[in-house]
């Protein structure tokens, strides 16, 4: 991710050039910069899949991330971020349900996309093991379902849990609502069923469900859901446990957490022993002993798709002996022992019919493809994203073009590019605007790393609040779930207090009721507004009049600050002065002062944060907005998750190298829980360096400066001491 700094045409061409070069061909800064960018478009795809339930890309797409991400670290180990996304799975779980710590981390597993993938895998796997060519190895291949990944904890066979992915190491608490699932068991049947059990598994809809919930939906006037998952998700996390009940959700269990004893000594035995318990399992699955094999049930189950009766995205190998998976064990975010295979995107071809500009709450000019109606692997798509102006021009697609359309992972479609012989004589080149659509200000290029594009840069108007679309996508971030999350004052109210002029700034909305029939017509003598919502509006506004640092953070909407870094700023400040006082030390000093530095060596933030940071405070219109606004609002401190004394208490401590005992988030998690603090990068306050294999420049830093340095299992042998 790039500095949020304007750079001269060359710097962009460079950046733009390095976004799109194979991971080989990239010098070390430009791979630095491109770690920095992949890390932060990684992070929002994450936060879009796992928390709203909306993907903007798809599968195959983020996987083309996530693998060029692991070629770079491969290349250049000493670059690897300490938030880097080889060891981060999912999205920190939303606020509104309470959080439940998974005593063994939620991973995800690698992917394979070709049968050359798949032959590689179970060669690794055996190379690994030193089996010799006649040693038998036998595997699970199970459907892959696209689902919601849902872990249920079982008490000497009774049902007491549940909880979602979230990011890995917490996710969120759904346990009234798991309940009202009809193929979930409340009490687990059978001799054999261990004191504690905590199965995983996949929620999901069947397409006949799903069909049948989207007509009750549209005749009621509410949400029509995008695709099963999506409706899957958003049945299991309402707050309202009747709406999920009414909903028929489905089950599939195919492993385990945290459990005091196994049933079995091979993964299909324990999900024979699922289904002996009375949970659901997939009939599918099946044991098999060759690449060959799980190549031929691939073909298979590919062929059942259109079948099924539920959407599936691949199918999942796994070594069947849990003693040789223990062997095996895990690196970075995934297991050695189990790979998914994916399958390619659905594809279909259209005419363009037109490129519409939207202006982001960033002042990002993103265009969106209006295509002539067409379905897609059985969605009808109108609209497909074209990233930004670049890659326009990269795939040269003009208005009146007949085009690919892609959909994969049941997301927002993509255009894969023209069809040249049937392009009509007289399509041009599209031309990118250089001014905003909206407010007509100048429109200029910069390197970025967080917007929706596959090249890093993007077009953004300059015209700031007074650019009526940002001023209302800010105010829309404002209130949001994650921010202020004020009831009653959505997307809609927003563009219409907006447009009556009701509401500018951030702080107009605490005003609004005592303005209420003195700036503007009482709200109560306009059609639409009844006594009571505008009694529970003026109700809701009141209850977010104090709020917390971190949420207060993210609503600010400054750039490159989202939801993670918010939290990791609240975390390291506790307080608002003290962050302001920060920050305020960091625009006077700039970049090279102590207090720059200082908020560059926080654990999860880089010199963008910082960059950003002190490009928001610096402006007097964003200060005076700030000011505003805490007139009418208080912030409360950020309270730490209680820790527990130990060796480590009030120690810094910095990870780096690739972590074969545990994944960094883990690591991070532990750490923190024990009172330590956990930095990103070496300096004077360091106090121990884990490092694992490949580790780099910051093992070579530490010895310099004295740190102690420890290996993974001195690290486990200190903290083991609590």
């Amino acid at each position: 991710m790039a500095s949020k700094k304007k750079v001269p045409s060359t710097s962009v061409s460079k950046a733009q050039s390095s976004a799109h070069a194979p991971a080989d061909a990239l010098s070390k800064p430009e791979a630095e910069a491109e770690l920095k960018r992949l890390a932060a478009e990684i992070a929002r795809h994450d936060a879009l899949y796992y928390q709203n339930d909306a993907p903007e890309i798809s599968d195959a797409d983020y996987d083309a991330l996530r693998q060029r991400n692991a070629a770079l670290e491969a290349r250049f180990p000493d670059l690897k971020l300490s938030e880097s996304p080889s060891d981060r799975v999912g999205a920190t779980p939303v606020a509104a349900f309470g959080k439940v710590t998974h005593r063994v981390p939620m991973l995800s597993l690698g992917n394979a996309f070709s049968d050359e993938d798949v032959t590689d895998f179970v060669a690794r796997v055996r190379r690994f093991l030193g089996l010799v060519a006649d040693d038998p190895l036998e595997f699970t291949a199970e459907p892959k379902i696209d689902g919601l990944s849902i872990a249920l904890r079982y008490e000497n066979g009774v049902f007491v849990e549940a909880a979602t992915r979230g990011d890995g190491a917490e996710g969120e608490n759904v346990t009234r609502n798991v309940s009202t699932i009809k193929s979930i068991p409340k009490v687990l049947k059978g001799k054999d069923v261990p004191a504690v059990m905590e199965v995983r598994g996949e929620i999901y809809y069947r397409h006949a469900d799903f069909a049948k919930l989207n007509e009750a939906q549209a005749a009621a006037g509410a949400k029509v859901f995008a695709n099963p998952r999506n409706a899957a998700a958003g049945s299991l996390r309402q707050l309202d446990a009747t709406i999920t009940a009414s909903r028929p959700l489905q089950f599939f269990a195919y492993t385990w957490g945290e459990v005091s004893a196994l049933p079995a000594a091979t993964q299909a035995g324990v999900v024979a022993a699922f289904k002996r318990w009375g949970l659901p399992v997939n009939p599918l699955t099946q044991t098999v002993s060759s690449a060959q094999e799980l190549i031929a049930y691939y073909g298979g189950i590919a062929e059942k798709r259109s079948t099924l009766g539920y959407d599936i995205d691949g199918v999942v190998y796994k070594v069947n002996r849990l003693d040789l998976q223990d062997r095996l064990g895990f690196v970075s975010r995934s297991p050695r022992w189990a790979i998914a295979h994916k399958f390619a995107a659905e594809q279909a071809t259209t005419v363009l019919r037109g490129i519409e500009i939207q202006v982001g709450r960033t002042g990002s000019l993103t265009p969106v493809a209006r295509l002539q109606p067409v379905n897609v692997g059985g969605v009808v798509v109108t609209n497909a994203t074209l990233h930004n102006e670049d890659e326009i021009r990269r795939k040269d697609v003009r208005v009146g073009d007949t085009v690919i359309v892609q959909r994969a992972g049941d997301v927002i479609p993509q255009v894969v590019g023209p069809v040249l012989d049937k392009r009509p004589k007289d399509a041009t080149p599209y031309e990118f605007p250089k001014t905003c659509p909206i407010c007509g200000s100048h429109a200029v290029r910069e390197a970025d790393g967080d917007e929706a594009s596959a090249g890093g840069v993007v077009r953004r108007c300059t015209g700031g609040l007074i650019c009526p679309a940002q001023a209302k996508e800010r105010l829309k971030h404002f209130v949001s779930r994650l921010a202020f999350d004020i009831e009653g004052l959505g997307d809609e109210k927003i563009e219409q207090f907006y447009g009556d002029q009701k509401l500018r700034t951030p702080a107009d909305i605490f005003t609004l009721e005592t303005r209420n029939g003195q700036e503007f017509p009482a709200l109560q003598e306009q059609k639409g507004y009844g006594k009571r919502s505008i009694e529970k509006l003026f109700a809701a506004i009141d209850a977010r009049r104090t709020i917390g640092l971190q949420r207060f953070l993210f609503a600010l909407g400054i750039r490159h600050v989202g939801e993670g870094t918010s939290k990791d700023l609240a975390k390291a400040y506790l307080t608002w002065d003290a962050f302001h006082a920060a920050v305020s030390a960091a625009v006077a000093g700039g970049a090279g002062s102590t207090a720059y530095q200082d908020i560059d060596d926080i654990d999860g933030i880089g010199t963008t944060v910082v960059d950003a940071l002190i490009e928001f405070f610096k402006e007097p219109h964003n200060t005076e907005i700030v000011a505003e606004l805490l007139r009418h609002v208080t912030v409360t401190p950020f309270e730490r998750v209680a820790t527990t004394a130990s060796p480590v208490t009030g120690k810094t401590v910095v990870f780096t190298g690739t972590l074969e005992k545990f994944s960094r988030n883990e690591a991070k998690a532990t750490a923190e829980r024990l009172g330590a603090k956990v930095s990103g990068s070496i300096s004077g306050k360091t106090d121990y360096l884990v490092a694992g294999a490949d580790a780099g420049s910051k093992l070579a830093k530490a010895r310099e400066a004295g740190v102690t340095v420890l290996t993974e299992d001195e690290w486990l042998a200190l903290i083991a001491q609590t």
